[in-house]
């Protein structure tokens, strides 16, 4: 069974999600107390599946921007990737590798806030009723910036392909036949 699931996730699956997730896990297993492995080989890759989709929203979200802010990064306009991956196969693969260093980024970045947070927690003790529903809060804030994100990557691609597919059936009906 999990051999069919894992047949089933793509690369970018695999490296953007659940080998970040997993990475996360043992690091945080080893630079904390906290306990981010789990025994159950289904449920750990589930589990970590969800820790790299939350890593890679970081890094999406506040990561990327970070680094466009203090102009480590540039990029070029969504318009011009989706025109050039039509010509260029390898910009696709560029562009997953590209995320996967972005999520490795956010996967450090992560660790590190998990080991100064277990510091905090030993300062200042929060019930865990309460950190528990603080993360959920933060869990759901940054899903919904996550959809508004895709949606608008999603809007600007059938704007790209709409206005794309209008001149082609204009050029093909000033053609002469």
């Amino acid at each position: 069974m999990m051999k069919d699931l894992l047949d089933k996730l793509s690369s970018y699956n695999i490296f953007n999600y659940l080998f970040p997730g997993v990475l996360f896990a043992a690091i945080g297993e080893l630079l904390t107390s906290y306990s981010l492995l789990h025994n159950d080989v289904v449920i750990g890759a589930f589990l970590y599946y969800f820790y790299g989709i939350i890593i890679s929203r970081i890094g999406s979200l506040l990561i990327e921007p970070f680094l466009k802010w203090i102009d480590i990064i540039q990029f070029e306009p969504y318009e011009d990737f989706v025109a050039a991956s039509k010509i260029d196969n390898d910009l696709k693969v560029l562009s997953e590798s590209n995320n996967m260093y972005r999520t490795l980024i956010s996967v450090c970045m992560c660790a590190l806030f998990l080991k100064a947070l277990e510091f905090l927690a030993n300062i200042f003790p929060i019930p865990s009723e309460y950190s528990f529903t603080i993360a959920i809060c933060f869990l759901a804030v940054l899903f919904i910036y996550s959809y508004r994100k895709q949606t608008n990557f999603m809007r600007k691609r059938i704007a790209k392909t709409i206005k794309h597919q209008n001149i082609q059936e204009q050029h093909d009906t000033d053609s002469p036949q």
